[in-house]
């Protein structure tokens, strides 16, 4: 017997739930992972725990003195402070209740810290953490999204999207930080927007995006060529200045407020890094513990050949507008890398996330159909 158009509806309405729950799960379960891979490595900096670094732990972020650059990385403390300030000691003393004492804490996870339960601490703690783990939810939809208006099946979209937060744990070598998860959701979001929305929603996320991190600025470059797909040069150009200047105005305001503090802008490290390159055991079978376990670096020989190749095997069928913003990524990201950023620092290669994540879908796409075709973006 022949369904009826309005259960044939029905049914399609179902299905549609159905997937965008399961889509909801598995991507928030994929994002707590991910984000537990990564604080169980480096938790937030704070004194008394492995990752601890004081240039830049918690203690100093959110009041304000860490070193620079690291206290240009103002968005998160700045949300947790205000909210803060808005919450009584009533309330604060009621939540501490719980979260102070141990066992029956809210998130035991926690109570590894001494920095997240002390009393003048421990409500910002909590709320930063909050915020990291719902930047690592938005970052998997942002990635999704970005990945079927590419022309990315939604199989495979959701896959690549799961597959790469899964990853960035990994990526977080030599030091991690709770800014990382919301650069890659605004990275990703700063895409998305280039590529769907008109060019003035740029400006406010670049704006949030520069406050999240310094060198935000340097992506609002490499998104021209998305703005060309939907603009004349001119209204590119102007959208690309726009973003840039917001990302001036904001970094200005951050660099008068912290311009006391020690530090400095950037660190040059060229001689670190090639003394770095010439010791081969740094590069063969250097290692690091994640997710519990201890693993080859991704700087080493075997995952950077398994990554070239993901993104060699994928190149031409990418859609030629990630293929330019990939090479103008390349352009600004590696030579700074060498420049200024710690050896084996994997995540300081972060303006290439886009590609890789694309490269990821491509090939995934690959494996699904069965057949290698290039992508079309939606």
């Amino acid at each position: 017997m022949l369904e009826s158009r309005s259960e044939v509806d029905g049914r399609l309405r179902s299905s549609k739930l159905y997937s965008r729950v399961c889509c909801f799960l598995l991507f928030c379960v994929a994002a707590c992972a991910s984000f537990n891979g990564y604080y169980q490595k480096w938790h937030f900096r704070e004194a008394g725990v492995p990752g601890a670094y004081p240039a830049a732990s918690f203690e100093r972020m959110i009041e304000g003195t860490a070193s620079r650059p690291y206290v240009y990385r103002q968005l998160l403390p700045s949300i947790a402070n205000r909210l803060d300030a808005m919450r009584s000691d009533e309330a604060k003393a009621r939540v501490f209740k719980h979260q102070g004492s141990g066992l029956s804490s809210y998130l035991y996870a926690l109570s590894t810290s001494a920095t997240a339960t002390n009393p003048v601490y421990f409500y910002r703690y909590l709320i930063v953490y909050g915020l990291t783990l719902c930047s690592a939810v938005i970052a998997v939809y942002a990635m999704y999204f970005l990945c079927m208006a590419l022309g990315i099946p939604p199989p495979a979209a959701a896959f690549s999207a799961v597959v790469f937060i899964l990853l960035v744990p990994f990526s977080l070598t030599v030091g991690g930080y709770f800014y990382d998860y919301p650069e890659l959701a605004f990275m990703c979001l700063a895409f998305l927007v280039a590529l769907k929305l008109d060019w003035w929603w740029l400006i406010p996320l670049a704006a949030l995006g520069e406050w999240n991190k310094e060198s935000f600025v340097l992506i609002i470059f490499t998104l021209y060529p998305v703005l060309r797909l939907r603009n004349k040069r001119n209204a590119a150009a102007l959208a690309t200045i726009m973003a840039t200047l917001a990302c001036v105005v904001v970094y200005s305001i951050l660099r008068v407020r912290f311009g006391h503090n020690p530090g400095g802008t950037v660190e040059a490290r060229l001689h670190t890094q090639f003394m770095w390159f010439t010791r081969w055991k740094y590069l063969v079978y250097e290692t690091e513990e994640t997710y519990g376990l201890k693993m080859l670096r991704p700087m080493t020989v075997l995952p950077m050949t398994l990554l070239l190749w993901t993104i060699s095997r994928a190149w031409k069928s990418l859609p030629q507008v990630v293929r330019q913003h990939g090479m103008i990524a390349a352009a600004i990201n590696i030579p700074l890398y060498f420049l200024f950023c710690a050896p084996g620092e994997l995540r300081d290669l972060s303006m290439l996330s886009v590609v890789v994540l694309m490269s990821l879908a491509v090939n995934l796409n690959f494996w699904i159909d069965g057949h290698a075709k290039p992508i079309v973006p939606a």
